[in-house]
């Protein structure tokens, strides 16, 4: 494999499941690290919708029907977000040139709500991913995850949860492309 499986996983990151990988909350996933530090790492699967609403869990936001995806197996009574564009609320963590992570909550909903911020724009995600110090890179060492720092923000948003993880294998190039195309279970193939 090129190089991009062997590079330092920081804020911004993508961790793209290796094609057997078997644990059934990681299958086929696109994992976006949010937080990376000597204390572990932190981070949200990117395409695993859940059959959840917004409206469904937070009580006065009736018209916000937006999608909810599952983070993680981690504390799935949280609720997180990303969104893209510009810099809307004070406390959001910047990932990349247009991505961006947490922030004032009721902030977000006011900003939904009056339409300052398009309901495609955001990503809600309940629970999330978690690593306690070292267990990623053992991940790592383990060939568990591909690692790419080339965020493709318009597919995060846009892609289906179904195709993200071939669609960024395959615009990584090289023999990530043919990753992409490896059936679930190669005795089928």
């Amino acid at each position: 494999m090129n190089d991009d499986k062997n590079k330092s996983v920081s804020a911004g990151s993508l961790l793209i499941s290796e094609p057997f990988l078997q644990d059934e909350n990681f299958v086929r996933s696109v994992v976006l690290v949010c937080e990376n530090n000597e204390n572990g790492s932190f981070g949200l699967v990117l395409n695993k919708l859940s059959i959840l609403k917004l409206n469904e869990l937070i009580d006065n936001i009736s018209s916000l029907q937006c999608d909810v995806y599952v983070g993680g197996p981690v504390e799935q009574n949280t609720l997180h977000f990303i969104y893209r564009g510009s810099k809307l609320l004070d406390a959001s963590i910047q990932l990349a040139d247009d991505l961006w992570w947490g922030g004032e909550f009721d902030e977000l909903l006011e900003y939904l709500k009056i339409g300052k911020i398009d309901e495609k724009e955001i990503r809600f995600f309940i629970g999330y991913s978690g690593w306690a110090t070292g267990q990623l890179d053992s991940e790592l060492e383990e060939n568990t995850w591909i690692v790419t720092n080339r965020i493709d923000t318009e597919s995060i948003f846009t892609a289906s949860p179904d195709e993200l993880w071939r669609i960024i294998l395959k615009n990584m190039g090289g023999e990530y492309q043919q990753l992409a195309n490896y059936p679930i279970d190669p005795r089928l193939n």
